[in-house]
């Protein structure tokens, strides 16, 4: 079974930073595309951040200059460090890869259990 698990959300000041990771376990052969999606009370879930397995990245334009998306593929592994955060940032964050189990099969959407971020004084 694979697993996304996210970690690193909390409560925090307008114009501060936090740093959110995303972990994958389980079995599996290969990794794709990663990203960071996030949804706001009463509102669709957005995405945020992707970055292909070649390190491609791309940004939503409403945290272009503030977010940025890494990851190690060594350990399996996609960040999203987040500076100057506003109060709008405020949502839960979700992990999304695109992983394949075994040879043969396609890549499947898996999803994290979401971590909460909350931008306020």
């Amino acid at each position: 079974q694979v697993q996304l698990v996210e970690s690193g959300g909390g409560l925090v000041q307008p114009g501060g930073s936090l740093r959110l990771s995303c972990a994958v376990s389980g079995r599996f052969v290969s990794i794709n595309s990663m990203a960071w999606y996030r949804q706001a009370p009463g509102k669709q879930r957005e995405l945020v951040a992707s970055i292909t397995s070649g390190g491609t990245t791309n940004v939503a334009d409403s945290v272009k200059g503030r977010f940025t998306i890494s990851r190690d593929n060594a350990k399996n592994t996609v960040y999203l460090q987040m500076n100057s955060l506003k109060p709008e940032d405020t949502a839960v964050y979700y992990c999304n890869g695109e992983v394949k189990r075994r040879l043969g099969l396609n890549y499947v959407n898996y999803w994290g259990q979401g971590t909460q971020v909350t931008v306020s004084s």
